[in-house]
């Protein structure tokens, strides 16, 4: 069910003071995600800024997500916490909501123990509703090991590991231990999509693809069909938007990329902070080279983020 490119969404907000959710950019940025051929959708992640949500804000976004998407590809909500209780409430909000699956990840700042991640990974497959489970040790301090997931893989609720430990000797190892199972390998890291693919990977939950769905979704595909040369190709002329991507903490720069390819963003919460001037500067740059390839929502080619730093220093 989840394989292919599923971009893990931006939340955009308004530019009040209040930083309101703005519904109609959220609307029209699926718009254009979906018209791009992705195979699946991912709202409240880490990219979604979830963690500085409201519950209702939560669940709003999700709804949307699900109401316009109507079935045309999976809607993977995110809905982990550090608190289990909470995660159960966002789980079973979105169950209710029609969201195909849940992406939850590994409590962060507690540290629980292996017990107590097992406890809490089945109490939320117990919801039934297929769980993917999120490993990304640089925002929760601890790994999920490989034996670790092997045992949860066993839960039939639970499908799926999103892969962000960066270890790609881990990766292999979980995928040869889960080959027995009805359970397949993500990858949480837009540079690792190839290699994890090529491992036996189904694909990739991406930060880029709010920027370049298309071309994510070719290199996807090309390695789908084991044209590694054609994904290769595609990889290393990606390479350079993707590491741009991460100058700054996510989702700091893919959510100026958007804005400044004229499509809905806004600010970040804090305690995010807006990209600097130098690291801007850098982005659009590296954007200047893909922004023509880039439509909005509206059909239209996003303007060069080079010529906006052009018409901006005229003034």
């Amino acid at each position: 069910m989840f394989e292919g490119v599923l971009p893990a969404i931006i939340t955009p907000f308004k530019r009040n003071s209040d930083m309101d959710l703005d519904t109609r950019g959220l609307v029209q940025n699926i718009e254009f995600l979906v018209s791009a051929g992705i195979d699946g959708i991912v709202p409240c992640g880490s990219t979604g800024e979830s963690a500085t949500l409201t519950f209702a804000e939560h669940e709003k976004v999700i709804e949307l997500t699900i109401d316009k998407v109507n079935g045309k590809i999976p809607v993977l909500a995110g809905t982990g916490s550090n608190n289990t209780a909470e995660a159960v409430r966002l789980t079973k909000a979105a169950k209710d909501s029609g969201a195909d699956g849940v992406l939850v990840i590994s409590p962060y700042y507690n540290k629980p123990n292996r017990a107590g991640l097992v406890k809490h990974y089945t109490k939320l497959a117990d919801i039934d509703i297929p769980v993917v489970m999120y490993n990304v040790p640089g925002r929760t301090g601890q790994n999920l090991e490989p034996d670790l997931v092997a045992e949860l893989a066993q839960h039939p609720n639970i499908v799926a590991i999103k892969e962000a430990s960066g270890n790609i000797s881990q990766i292999s190892r979980i995928i040869e231990d889960t080959r027995d199972e009805d359970f397949v390998v993500i990858s949480g890291d837009d540079n690792m999509t190839l290699p994890i693919m090529a491992l036996g990977g189904v694909g990739v939950i991406s930060v880029a693809a709010n920027v370049i769905p298309a071309p994510m979704v070719a290199m996807s595909n090309a390695m789908k069909k084991g044209d590694l040369a054609k994904a290769l190709s595609i990889h290393y002329e990606l390479s350079p938007l993707l590491r741009a991507m991460f100058i700054d903490t996510n989702p700091i720069p893919v959510k100026k990329a958007v804005e400044l390819l004229g499509m809905a963003a806004g600010p970040v919460r804090l305690p995010l902070d807006e990209l600097d001037a130098k690291k801007t500067a850098q982005l659009q740059a590296v954007l200047a080279a893909y922004a023509g390839k880039v439509k909005k929502p509206d059909g239209k080619k996003a303007a060069p983020a080079k010529q906006k730093i052009a018409r901006k220093g005229r003034r």
